[in-house]
């Protein structure tokens, strides 16, 4: 059997990739190219160069490599099943934050994003791990950037303020805006929507015969 491959070998190619497109988007911003492809609006929203699209990409290639291996969720419907639960789970917690004040719309949309996350680890850990390790190597790279392009008022979406939010500072800015939505919101959804692409990979997928 081919040996099982490592966390970081697993997503090393899918890291860099990930980070080449995130680099590619920062440049896109700063010249002002299409805003179609690269929207520099808060949050950045529908651009079509953007990170969040490689997720079920990468979440389908994890459940592929790791059932070559032997890994599989041993109920994959089950599976299925809690990603799905997941997805909802975050899209309700950001359509209930919404009428929220600022700085309690993020704390109920970060919780949202961690407890959908978390929900996947039961059916499939070896995926939960491999995503998470994932999320945290595309969003690390994309919190740093948001710092310095507060330090620097690039006027990319990396550093626009939603409207009617006065941070007292570089670092809160930078706590509400690059830390944790990034650590916690982006990961949470990068689990949840890869959990959700893969783990229906692998159910859709037929057993070898023995």
């Amino acid at each position: 059997m081919t040996p099982a491959p490592t966390i970081a070998q697993l997503i090393r190619v899918p890291a860099a990739a990930t980070l080449a497109l995130t680099l590619l988007r920062v440049v896109g911003e700063l010249m002002q190219w299409s805003p179609v492809w690269f929207n520099p609006a808060p949050g950045g929203f529908g651009s079509i160069v953007g990170i969040v699209w490689l997720v079920p990409l990468f979440g389908t290639y994890f459940a592929r490599r790791l059932g070559a291996v032997g890994s599989r969720p041993e109920r994959p419907w089950r599976a299925v099943g809690l990603a799905v639960l997941g997805a909802a789970l975050l899209a309700g917690g950001v359509l209930a934050a919404q009428p929220l004040p600022f700085k309690f719309r993020l704390p109920a949309i970060w919780a949202a994003a961690a407890v959908a996350a978390l929900l996947q680890r039961p059916a499939w850990p070896a995926l939960f791990k491999t995503l998470l390790a994932y999320g945290f190597a595309a969003r690390i790279p994309v919190a740093i950037l948001i710092l310095f392009a507060l330090l620097g008022d690039w006027g990319t979406h990396y550093d626009a303020l939603p409207p009617g939010f006065e941070p007292a500072g570089l670092w809160p800015a930078f706590f509400w805006l690059g830390l944790m939505p990034q650590l916690v919101a982006w990961v949470g959804l990068t689990v949840v929507l890869g959990a959700l692409f893969g783990t229906v990979a692998a159910a859709l997928r037929r057993r070898p015969r023995s």
